[in-house]
């Protein structure tokens, strides 16, 4: 049976679980635990090494794939939204490998979450230009063409009064303001009626935290695009890590 061990660094939490590659699901439980605070390299890689441990696949070959949530370029991060500055320029491939001590395939997390729902979920031959967006900590995205990935888009960093959208439009901004379904959905409604304005995307699929409570907030916005929940919700992240890892 063909595996591959997945790794989902975000900003609150860090998961992992092993992936069965035919289906695109989780042949084990999947693994979290919080990311530690400040999420400094080091840190970050202890964590990791204590995911895997947990999972049983420390000194597996099984092909491991790890999202992480920043501009992933030719093994360098180029952003940190959400963790240390310290990541920013950071030769991060080489610093989970000789870590690790293995080869791995490094990835952005948005980007991970997108090839995991167009291989395996919500955008499974879905023409043209598929849009996942990632509710959470920030806004991540990922735009796949005809299933193809057109990485490190970063559309959580579209202005808003002066500052990132996602700090005013993320899921973590209705839990800090207390904010109502109703009420985070016209914030919703202005980030994703502006996104197709610039891209006439065919298909919205949103994933991230919020993504298992669909019904509470997409019949609330009005889009030409058909938007829906990412089937592998959470897990999105682990699987499009190890399906990419195994490619």
């Amino acid at each position: 049976m063909a595996q591959a061990i997945g790794v989902d660094i975000g900003g609150t939490g860090i998961k992992a679980g092993i992936v069965n590659l035919e289906h695109g699901t989780l042949d084990s439980e999947r693994i979290r635990v919080p990311t530690p605070e400040g999420a400094r390299p080091a840190d970050v890689l202890d964590t990791v090494r204590e995911v895997l441990d947990t999972l049983g696949v420390t000194g597996s070959d099984l092909p491991l794939g790890v999202a992480f949530p920043a501009i992933v370029k030719y093994g360098r991060t180029l952003s940190a939204a959400n963790i240390s500055k310290d990541w920013v320029d950071f030769e991060a491939e080489k610093f989970f490998e000789d870590g690790l001590g293995r080869h791995i395939a490094f990835v952005n997390d948005a980007d991970a979450a997108g090839v995991a729902e167009v291989r395996h979920g919500a955008a499974r031959d879905a023409r043209g230009l598929t849009i996942m967006t990632t509710l959470g900590t920030g806004i991540g995205s990922a735009f796949l063409y005809n299933g193809v990935l057109i990485p490190n888009t970063e559309l959580g960093h579209m202005r808003h009064d002066g500052e990132s959208i996602e700090r005013w439009a993320a899921y973590s901004a209705m839990e800090r303001e207390s904010l109502s379904w109703e009420a985070w959905s016209t914030r919703l409604q202005e980030f994703y009626s502006l996104v197709e304005f610039l891209f006439s995307p065919d298909l919205f699929v949103v994933g991230g935290g919020v993504s298992k409570h669909p019904e509470m907030f997409l019949p609330l916005l009005e889009l030409k695009t058909p938007i829906v929940s990412a089937i592998h919700r959470n897990a999105s992240g682990i699987i499009g890590a190890a399906s990419l890892a195994a490619d």
